[in-house]
């Protein structure tokens, strides 16, 4: 903002503030000589208070944000001018005392210094705009540009501080989530949605009723001493049972509300949910998971509040003040319908204002509200970490520190909430003020009853309370739509592996897989597999083995279609994978992991979750295959026994094993081992050994091994160094290469393993080598 700017808007103040002179004067004129000025002029003080009040906002708004100031705003400063003058004139002619008819009193003296001092300034004010607007130099849009740049380069939620709290987004934001508010398939609840609003609106008529009736009751009790008034008082006392928060109307609106707010909530986190489980492997490698359900959690929630903020608190307060600015108009006077319209304009205005000021603070506390909610549960599933290390006073600090962040940020974001409310609250008391002189002015000329002065005062604060309220909703609007953003962002996620338009079902007979010429990178910076190329015949078992980090396990997770290629083709059967839907792929594809995942449920569960149709009996035989059956049997509750957390309750042995006859129970025709007996001491690993054969037997396998004493069977054995297949063959043909040479991957791989295993291990190795 510019120095001829400031003083601009600083000249402007001074205007406002003698109008605030003016109406300290008549009002000391009423209480010192108990007369009151004619009505015109009260009128126009208040209208040219509030105009110029408009127009002080406007600037300053426009300036903070660095925008060009509009032509209305030069115009009004011409019109104001000439209209002031204008007015003034007009009045000292035709002024008269109200009592003697003597002219220019004291209070004139000072009502005439005032319009003097501050007609100089309007001038002086008008001419200095006029040479604002062709003084001040035009931005041009490259310079908007340029100045924008730095904010066009941060992250969407910083991005969104300033813009994100506009009118504009805010329908945005409306049209994203709109599917999940209305029920366009459902009939019922498209019923039950305007049968509310039909509802809403009679709640209106009986708050225009509820107030009017108040008065009638005051007027026949007053009027007519000794009447009782018995019916209006129970017409009223009827309207009042009816109205408000806990009445008969709100209570039905609740009710067939219900099921609209359920069918939301549901739409909401059901879509949260599947678009969660598509997105690639490469978004959960990345997420933090407290931080996603911290987001799903409050995402969820904030669009219910929403929706009913919106139909049932911030509808119906606009409603009401535009119902209750025509009332006034039409039952009092234009003035009581210029005096509410006004100061809603006024209050509207400055919350809205303020409301953006404050949701940066909003937004702050979301963000370090989501890191401590982080930093909690990731120390808590790393629990037997934190043990293990005696970490718990260091975990409990760094809690601590976000706690204490957090807390910054709310402390921040409630103060500025305090002086939001009392800012509002100044606003609703000087419209309240002037509306309630002017009532009681209108009753002493005896033009109102008291009746209309209840009416008045009843329908103020009937009125009032949603104004006031309108601020609150407003808040919690924009703190939902901040609620919200993270949640909006993670449904905009895009899926980097997606089935092609016209993917078709994968129809798998043989099972041969072909890898040709693939390569892929995770990083542009570095390549994780070079031209791969290799076929597993159909029913054969194909090894990778190779230095950690040579791209293994990148292989199987291409196969399952966790990534797709950068380039090259990966088939089964002849059929591409990726013109195949992800589901068909999956299910003809079993997986044992390195790293076995257990739900927090029985052990029945977990193995019937190969194959959600399997028998009980086909669970216990899959089981017994694995070689898991007799340790199961020993456990108190037996196959309905809870594995706990992650599986923590269970041993690496015990979860690996589970992990083998949950690939049982889904019989594929394609198996995928990560280090299947990795977990396993040597004995427990030749019975498991033999149950892989036996699950493996005419299936295409591909198995990813450290210890090469599981794989010396394979058909074929793939040596995988720096993302190539460097060395192919048998177990026998690399031994023999390796021999033969004196060098070679494989052989060196081997030899090392005979050297690092205990001599009784070590003749088992040249046992199932010689085998």
């Amino acid at each position: 903002m510019s120095a001829f700017s400031k003083l601009i808007i600083a000249l402007t103040a001074v205007i406002v503030f003698s109008y605030i002179a003016d109406a300290a004067v008549l009002v000391s004129r009423a209480f010192i000589e108990g007369t009151w000025t004619s009505a015109s002029l009260a009128y126009y003080i208040l209208t040219s208070y509030l105009a110029w009040t408009l127009a002080l906002l406007s600037l300053a708004y426009e300036s903070q944000l660095n925008r060009q100031w509009y032509w209305i705003q030069y115009a009004f400063w011409l019109m104001a001018t000439v209209l002031d003058v204008t007015v003034a004139w007009l009045w000292a002619m035709g002024f008269k005392h109200p009592k003697d008819g003597t002219l220019f009193t004291v209070y004139d003296r000072l009502w005439m210094a005032i319009f003097i001092a501050r007609y100089v300034v309007e001038v002086i004010t008008t001419l200095l705009a006029l040479m604002h607007m062709f003084i001040e130099p035009k931005r041009s849009q490259q310079d908007l540009q340029e100045e924008r740049e730095p904010l066009l380069r941060q992250s969407a939620a910083t991005t969104s501080a300033g813009d994100d709290s506009g009118i504009k987004n805010f329908f945005k934001k409306m049209e994203q989530i709109f599917p999940y508010i209305w029920p366009r398939h459902d009939l019922r609840l498209q019923f039950l949605i305007f049968a509310s609003f039909a509802l809403m609106i009679l709640g209106m008529a009986i708050n225009v009723l509820t107030s009017r009736q108040i008065g009638i009751v005051v007027d026949e009790i007053t009027s007519m001493p000794g009447k009782f008034a018995w019916a209006a008082v129970s017409i009223y006392i009827g309207y009042r049972f009816l109205q408000g928060g806990s009445g008969l109307i709100q209570a039905c609106q609740n009710w067939l509300w219900i099921p609209v707010q359920q069918y939301t909530s549901r739409e909401i986190s059901l879509k949260m949910f599947s678009h969660l489980h598509s997105l690639s492997l490469a978004f959960h490698i990345n997420r933090k998971t407290g931080e996603v359900l911290r987001v799903m959690d409050r995402g969820t929630n904030s669009v219910i509040q929403l929706l009913q903020q919106i139909v049932f608190q911030m509808f119906p307060a606009i409603a009401n003040i535009l119902v209750a600015v025509v009332f006034f108009a039409v039952h009092f006077s234009l003035a009581f319908g210029l005096i509410v319209f006004v100061t809603m304009g006024l209050y509207l205005f400055v919350t809205v204002r303020m409301t953006t000021w404050r949701t940066k603070f909003r937004r702050e506390m979301n963000q370090l509200d989501n890191q401590m909610r982080t930093k909690a549960v990731d120390s808590l599933l790393n629990f037997e970490t934190v043990k293990y290390y005696g970490a718990e006073a260091f975990e409990v600090g760094r809690y601590r520190d976000a706690v204490l962040e957090y807390q910054k940020a709310d402390w921040k974001s409630s103060v500025s909430l305090n002086f939001l409310n009392l800012t509002q609250n100044a606003v609703i008391t000087a419209g309240l003020l002037v509306g309630s002189l002017l009532c009681a002015w209108e009753v002493s000329q005896g033009r109102f009853t008291a009746g209309d002065y209840v009416t008045f005062n009843m329908y103020m604060i009937q009125l009032y309370s949603p104004l006031h309220f309108f601020g609150t909703y407003y808040r919690m609007i924009q703190q939902n739509f901040i609620d919200m953003e993270k949640m909006l962002e993670l449904l905009q996620e895009e899926e980097t592996v997606k089935d092609s338009p016209d993917a078709t079902q994968m129809v798998v007979k043989q099972g041969e897989v072909t890898f040709e010429n693939v390569t892929f990178s995770y990083d542009v910076r570095q390549t994780a597999l070079k031209g791969i190329s290799f076929t597993v015949p159909a029913g054969k078992t194909v090894a990778l083995v190779g230095p950690s980090g040579s791209g293994k396990s990148t292989i199987l997770r291409l196969l399952f279609r966790f990534y797709d290629p950068s380039s090259g083709s990966i088939s089964i059967d002849g059929q591409d994978i990726r013109s195949v839907t992800q589901e068909s792929l999956r299910k003809n594809i079993g997986v044992v992991p390195q790293d076995t995942v257990l739900f927090n449920d029985t052990i029945m569960y977990n193995i019937r979750y190969g194959n959600i149709h399997a028998t009980d009996d086909e669970i216990i035989q899959a089981a017994k295959a694995a070689q898991i059956h007799d340790s199961i049997m020993q456990f108190p509750d037996q196959y309905e026994t809870k594995v706990g957390e992650r599986g923590l309750r269970l041993s690496g042995g015990e979860k690996q094993r589970l992990a083998i006859a949950r690939t049982i129970v889904k019989n594929p025709p394609v198996i995928l081992l990560d280090e299947a007996t990795s977990a396993l001491d040597t004995t427990t690993e030749r019975h498991i050994q033999e149950a892989l054969n036996t699950m493996t037997k005419d299936r295409t396998t591909l198995v990813i091994a450290h210890r090469l004493s599981t794989i010396v069977n394979a058909d074929l054995i793939l040596v995988i160094k720096d993302g190539k297949v460097v060395e192919s063959g048998s177990h026998e043909e690399l031994i023999r290469q390796g021999t033969e040479s004196g060098q070679g991957v494989y052989f060196e791989m081997w030899e090392k393993q005979l050297d690092d295993t205990p001599s009784a291990d070590s003749s088992t190795l040249a046992l199932e080598a010689d085998s």
